[in-house]
């Protein structure tokens, strides 16, 4: 019990010390001082202190999309194992409960991107949509490829996978990584997919989504990105971390992979523009390949010996 409440307080808390050890590492590669940690949980709370302000071409889709997003993530997250490898909430097929859950807050954020009227959401609303069509078969092959190794169908199955792999198990978990961390460029819109500090309209995929969003709507839009965010850092994190550690060194270690992990994102954001339109999609079919690569390393295990 004490666990899970540690995991609840994680979740919650160290999203905005994520985003502020991003905004920290990009500031130190431009020789800045940058904003302290955290700098994003302060504008969370001035956001949530100001009032929403709606269009009138809106309906109430608008107004319960910024929550019905937040509370799916947030639902999503009890089921990704943090310290010690433990989630909050443990059920069988939790990678498509999972997945679906998180599909649930992007069609309203989709919708309620359309239902304002304006060209440029419904534009950024296209290209979200677009982009969820390639991420989730290749997030569901490289999943279900793990299932299909360890023949245990949640999360959990992570641990595992050097038992049954072999010495292909660190093969299969460096592609998973990869495969991860990709997914987790491309779904909290990061450099090179998305640039989420740019007010270019046709440029844009997620920011433009929320061009009408304001006040409290808007803290709860970006918070649930940040854990978003999280999440597929976590995902990473319990792929790394070896079982059976005492809960002092699995936080610990919990903690400093997500700290490098934000570390690398920021680099990324410092070193390289994100890309032209056209090139974002060989970039999000790197994710396919990596999938279908464990898909193939899986395969030659179960069937090949």
């Amino acid at each position: 019990m004490i666990l899970k409440l540690i995991n609840i307080i994680i979740l919650l808390i160290i999203p905005f010390i994520m985003i502020g050890i991003i905004k920290k590492t990009k500031a130190f590669w431009a020789g800045r001082k940058g904003v302290c940690l955290l700098q994003p949980f302060f504008d969370f709370i001035k956001l949530f202190k100001k009032e929403s302000v709606y269009s009138s071409t809106t309906s109430c889709i608008f107004k319960f999309a910024p929550i019905i997003g937040l509370t799916s993530i947030i639902f999503a997250a009890l089921f990704v194992p943090m310290i010690s490898g433990a989630a909050i909430i443990e059920l069988p097929f939790t990678f498509i409960i999972f997945a679906y859950i998180l599909g649930l807050g992007k069609f309203f954020s989709l919708i309620s991107a359309l239902d304002t009227g304006s060209s440029f959401e419904g534009m950024g609303a296209s290209r979200e949509a677009c982009f969820s069509t390639i991420v989730e078969p290749a997030f569901f092959i490289a999943m279900a490829s793990i299932v299909a190794l360890t023949q245990i169908n949640s999360f959990n199955n992570f641990k595992l996978i050097m038992e049954q792999a072999g010495i292909y198990g660190f093969l299969i978990i460096a592609l998973l990584v990869l495969t991860l961390f990709i997914m987790l460029l491309i779904e909290g819109c990061r450099v090179p997919v998305d640039d989420p500090t740019t007010h270019l309209e046709l440029t844009m995929i997620h920011e433009v989504m929320i061009l009408d969003n304001s006040g409290v709507d808007l803290a709860l839009i970006t918070w649930g990105a940040a854990i978003k965010m999280f999440i597929f850092e976590a995902l990473i994190a319990a792929l790394i971390i070896p079982i059976g550690l005492p809960v002092y060194l699995s936080l610990f270690l919990f903690l400093a992979i997500i700290t490098v992990i934000s570390v690398v994102i920021g680099t990324i954001e410092s070193s390289m523009a994100r890309f032209r339109m056209t090139h974002v999609f060989e970039f999000i079919f790197i994710m396919s390949i990596t999938a279908l690569l464990i898909l193939t390393l899986v395969t030659y295990k179960i069937y090949g010996n």
